[in-house]
């Protein structure tokens, strides 16, 4: 459920027409509703009261604030309880800023620098999760540098398919990231050796946007038999994170797990773990709270084919239809009841600038407003400036309020942090 809803034959977000955020923020923009990441987050945390109940443990939730950094965005997750799973020290700093507790973040990330070790040590964060021995080495040295422990969970690659897109497929023996399962018992042994690293348990992500609750059952089961391995070798066990991953429908026909689902899957099979449980939502909390709102720029006619809804969003502002494939609804704001069958297409210099190719869609002509839905996880976030285009503003709707959270960067502003040096002054 999202706050995206006709009235009166008119798209509002909550209780704010589309119409007004158009005329007073300008198109396109990023549209977010807080009474729906609100709802997302509790639902997700209602979901996992069958875990809390049977480990006698409250879980931590910590939101991947790569699916959506925006800081007002992290302050009402914040404010629901939330924590922070992030992958660079700009997202932790972001994290921090947004009022998110250090001891509820959690740094991932496969490559993070010596610079964003010593910041999360530095900041007294929760956990690292480890994804290689020579991480591991280099952490507990700093720790020891600085006088601090360092508490860690080991990431592990148990070699399972999610069955998503190739490019956001996380837990395969091919992928990059953690220590492949044949490898962990050995590696743990040895990072658990050494001083001023805690480690305490083990991490697992297989991917993003699931269908399908199997892989991450199958993931789940390998984690719990290298916990008794690694129990029965001596270490303490204490925490494990098993990552996010679960999607959201994008378009009819897709029926994504429920988190009530999820939770009682995760309950089965973690039951004996006694262990402190992390997760990490990104996409099922943020996905259906924003929407891209654009405009109509004009409708070309093409050759033998549908014609060309020109809008004036791009490729660069919603990367994920160029660089996935990715299917997100395309609504009118004011939709007429007549339709229409398009190619809904940006104004990038890029045959790639295609949102939809032969799109049924309400009927749309030039001035019209409309939304591509869907849009509230890896949308902003992933904005370029790709043919000197700027970076769109972000609103947030809260009831019949709404401000601008992110504003609009001007090409013109881009420019000004470059420089041509001297040697090329005329």
């Amino acid at each position: 459920m999202d706050h995206f809803e006709l009235r009166d034959g008119e798209l509002y977000a909550e209780d704010v027409p589309m119409r007004q955020i158009a005329e007073e923020a300008g198109t396109p923009v990023y549209i977010y509703s807080r009474a729906t990441f609100e709802r997302h987050a509790r639902v997700f945390r209602e979901a996992l009261k069958p875990v809390a109940e049977a480990s006698g443990r409250e879980p931590l939730v910590a939101f991947a604030v790569k699916a959506n950094p925006n800081l007002a965005v992290l302050r009402v997750l914040s404010r629901e309880g939330c924590g922070a799973d992030v992958v660079s020290g700009g997202e932790l700093i972001r994290a921090l800023a947004a009022g998110v507790p250090p001891e509820k973040i959690v740094f991932s990330g496969v490559g993070k620098t010596r610079a964003e070790l010593q910041l999360g040590l530095d900041k007294q964060i929760g956990q690292f999760n480890i994804e290689s021995r020579e991480e591991g080495r280099e952490l507990a040295e700093l720790a020891a540098a600085m006088g601090r422990e360092a508490s860690a969970c080991l990431r592990i690659n148990p070699d399972v398919d999610a069955k998503t897109h190739e490019k956001i497929s996380t837990g395969k023996a091919e992928n990059k990231f953690g220590i492949p399962l044949v490898h962990a018992r050995e590696v743990f042994a040895e990072l658990a050796s050494l001083e001023d690293l805690n480690l305490r348990g083990v991490a697992v992500h297989i991917g993003s946007q699931l269908l399908d609750l199997e892989p991450l059952e199958t993931a789940f089961a390998k984690v719990g038999a290298l916990l008794s391995d690694l129990r029965d070798a001596g270490h303490t066990i204490t925490h494990v994170d098993l990552g996010g991953g679960l999607g959201v429908p994008y378009k009819a026909g897709e029926n994504p797990p429920a988190p009530a689902e999820y939770g009682a899957m995760v309950a089965r099979v973690t039951a004996d773990w006694d262990v402190h449980l992390t997760f990490e939502p990104g996409r099922v909390i943020a996905g259906n709270a924003g929407v891209l709102l654009t405009r109509v720029v004009r409708v070309k006619r093409g050759g033998n084919g549908p014609p060309f809804v020109i809008v004036d969003a791009a490729m660069n502002d919603l990367a994920r239809p160029a660089l996935y494939g990715a299917w997100h609804d395309f609504d009118a704001v004011k939709p007429t009841g007549e339709r229409m069958t398009a190619n809904i297409v940006g104004p990038i210099c890029e045959t790639g600038d295609t949102f939809a190719r032969d799109r049924e869609c309400d009927a749309l002509q030039a001035g019209d407003l409309a939304v591509f839905r869907t849009a509230g996880a890896y949308g902003a976030t992933m904005a370029s400036s790709y043919n000197s285009r700027g970076f769109v503003a972000e609103v947030m709707v809260s009831g019949d309020e709404y401000a601008i959270v992110a504003d609009r960067i001007a090409a013109a502003a881009i420019m000004d942090a470059e420089r041509v040096p001297d040697f090329l002054a005329d």
